[in-house]
């Protein structure tokens, strides 16, 4: 008996045991229990306990009990032995049923083994020999060995499933006998979604790309960023001498409240560029739908592309820029290239076609040929998809300030 503070801790596994045969009425069953609400009673075998609660519903003949004496002694033994109320209900039942205490001993069921240790070493054997097939393939040659060369050690292993055969690879025994090496699978990156954007016909559903201005004795050139609208091709244009987070961030911020209407949708290529925490960050701030481009669907991202060569390419050229001349050439996208591919440059829309086969061809005709501006208020939902603080007049005193041609002899 040991002091723990001011509760004392009897423990059964010390050499004293409890003698309790002075306790013969439901009495002194109360008053124990009265007082050792302060005592902490430990725990012994099953086995040991099984008897001890078998004497005492002996002794206090258990049966025969009221039923609130019945209550007194369950208390008893609960606090004695430290079973729960349900353990409890579970032994009298055995008690009553049997007229003893019976420890079970359980026995776990457990399948048969149907492959050897021999067969898991012929399967490492067969998969170092042929550099490790594929489950398929692999069960087809230990098939072969036994129906078709004879070799009676494959019997057993020829019959295994396909799935049986992974787990058996998996298998520790298989993996102490192997030696295998594998290269090391690149991190996935859980950044936009694969997917190809969805506009629904209405604006503000970008594709983005960057255009490098090459290179000069091992000097890189100024960067260019694009993003065009997918229904109205309304195009922005911004340069940084450097496509890192850093420089990259305030410029996609700046390009983004420069697009007329409210941006939905942002698309683009797999370049760590754009896929990173920062632009996804910024894009989630702003409730905007970040998509990538998927594998094999080069079309994805096409529009950007053409606009790549079409506008960038045919107004910068593939001259080396200085890095160092991004902010004047940022003034110059600004204040004259936005303006002009958005306002005074005609662009070609597609018409989806379907024929009697039910192919669909897209045609460009002659008709719908304008720009994007003109693109933009012929849309019904124009004006409620325009930014806050935009109006369909502001974007006219810009579109009607210039003629096209005085505002490109202005811009040249």
């Amino acid at each position: 008996m040991s002091l723990k503070g001011k509760h004392l801790v009897y423990d059964w596994d010390m050499q004293l045991i409890m003698n309790d045969d002075r306790l013969d009425t439901i009495e002194q069953v109360k008053q124990f229990l009265g007082g050792s609400n302060a005592l902490e009673f430990g725990g012994i075998s099953r086995k040991q306990r099984y008897e001890w609660i078998e004497i005492v519903l002996v002794r206090f003949t258990y049966c025969r009990l009221k039923r609130s004496e019945r209550g007194t002694i369950r208390k008893y033994i609960e606090k004695v032995s430290g079973y729960s109320r349900a353990q409890m209900s579970r032994l009298i039942r055995q008690y009553n049923r049997q007229g003893r205490l019976i420890v079970a001993h359980y026995k776990r069921h457990r399948f048969p083994i149907r492959y050897t240790l021999a067969d898991v070493a012929l399967l490492a054997r067969t998969d170092e020999l042929h550099d490790y097939l594929s489950g398929p393939s692999t069960k087809k040659i230990m098939e072969r060995e036994w129906h078709v060369y004879g070799h009676s050690e494959f019997k057993s292993i020829s019959s295994i499933s396909v799935a049986h055969l992974y787990n058996l690879r998996r298998n520790p025994i298989y993996r102490n006998i192997t030696k295998r090496y594998t290269r090391t699978k690149p991190a996935v990156v859980n950044i936009a979604e694969r997917a190809r954007p969805d506009s629904g016909g209405m604006p503000g559903h970008i594709r983005i790309d960057t255009v490098h201005q090459g290179d000069s004795q091992r000097e890189k050139g100024v960067y260019h960023i694009n993003a065009v609208d997918e229904v109205t091709q309304w195009e922005i244009v911004a340069s940084v001498d450097k496509i890192s987070e850093h420089h990259l961030a305030p410029i996609l911020q700046n390009m983004l409240a420069g697009f007329p209407f409210v941006v939905r949708g942002f698309h683009s290529d797999n370049g760590t560029e754009f896929i990173n925490k920062t632009v996804a960050k910024l894009l989630n701030k702003l409730f905007i739908h970040f998509t990538k481009s998927r594998p094999r669907h080069t079309n994805d991202n096409g529009l950007v592309e053409s606009k790549n060569g079409s506008v960038v390419r045919k107004q910068l050229g593939y001259t080396y820029i200085p890095q160092a001349c991004a902010t004047t050439i940022n003034q110059y996208h600004r204040d004259f290239l936005n303006v002009y591919i958005n306002f005074h440059r005609p662009c070609f829309f597609a018409v989806s076609v379907t024929d009697h086969k039910g192919k669909v061809k897209k045609t460009y005709p002659y008709r719908k040929v304008m720009t994007p501006y003109e693109k933009l208020t012929s849309l019904p939902e124009a004006q409620n998809s325009l930014q806050p603080g935009v109006t369909m007049k502001t974007l006219d005193d810009i579109a009607n300030q210039m003629s096209d041609n005085e505002f490109a002899e202005r811009m040249v």
